[in-house]
């Protein structure tokens, strides 16, 4: 399996730029990235470059974090903004030579779900034109609503079917173990039936969110399904460490050499 380093959590003590020198000294060869955009893309590129590192994806900017917006693709109103925030993050995406970009969607409001599901869809179809033209792929991604109340993407069959409605080729679902057992169980057979719509897979371990070779989830046997499925992507390491990140890599052995 191919893991990459969830920067938005690990080593998060240091500046990005030193994230990512950690994420190459640690022996990671890709990162992803929350929201980098305080960072010059050129900066990033640079430290990218040094260390031989690819970058798998990057979010859209929440809103208005301090009102507790997680995301605007699927609140309506807010299309003009959204379409900001892709292109933001597309342009960013080409100057690092990030392969994907969550197109965060954002909290249920009083118009409801139906209303959050139809602008969801519209705006992933405007985004998927930017993206194709940008050579960039697309993401979304099925959060819990333990950590998310109110989130407008909860399960996977919901972003599947979503990424039906949309008509669209080039988006595809981040399947995040951790959030997915919260909301639904059953990641065997949900990656069985999905596969060809997942386009990135993080883990971390349930309940705790820490390192994934504790809690509830085997992912010997998850690493397992995926390599059976011919997945070829990247496994991103999307984990609060319970130390120092550099003291709780030893996973990644077990998760490479008892598949």
């Amino acid at each position: 399996m191919k893991f990459s380093a969830n920067l938005g959590f690990l080593f998060a003590e240091l500046d990005l730029v030193a994230r990512i020198n950690a994420a190459a000294a640690c022996g990671f060869e890709a990162v992803e990235l929350h929201w980098p955009y305080a960072v010059p893309a050129v900066e990033i590129s640079a430290a990218l470059r040094a260390n031989r590192l690819r970058l798998i994806a990057l979010n859209t900017l929440p809103g208005n974090s301090a009102l507790g917006e997680f995301g605007l693709a699927a609140v309506p109103g807010r299309a003009a903004e959204f379409r900001e925030t892709v292109q933001q993050a597309l342009d960013y995406a080409v100057a690092t030579g990030a392969v994907a970009v969550h197109c965060m969607a954002g909290l249920v409001g009083a118009q409801g779900l139906a209303a959050a599901e139809h602008c969801f869809v519209e705006n992933l179809q405007v985004a998927s034109d930017l993206a194709a033209a940008a050579g960039v792929g697309l993401l979304i991604e099925p959060i819990n609503t333990r950590d998310k109340p109110g989130y407008a993407l909860t399960t996977v069959e919901q972003a599947a079917a979503i990424i039906g409605r949309t008509g669209c080729r080039n988006i595809k679902i981040m399947f995040d173990c951790y959030h997915v057992q919260i909301m639904q169980g059953d990641l065997t057979r949900r990656i069985e039936q999905h596969i060809e719509l997942i386009g990135h897979v993080q883990i971390a371990a349930v309940p705790s969110r820490a390192e994934p070779d504790a809690g509830e989830v085997n992912y010997l046997h998850i690493m397992a399904t995926l390599q059976r499925l011919g997945y070829a992507g990247w496994v991103g390491a999307e984990y609060k460490p319970g130390g120092r990140t550099e003291d709780g890599l030893s996973w990644r052995v077990a998760f490479t050499t008892r598949i």
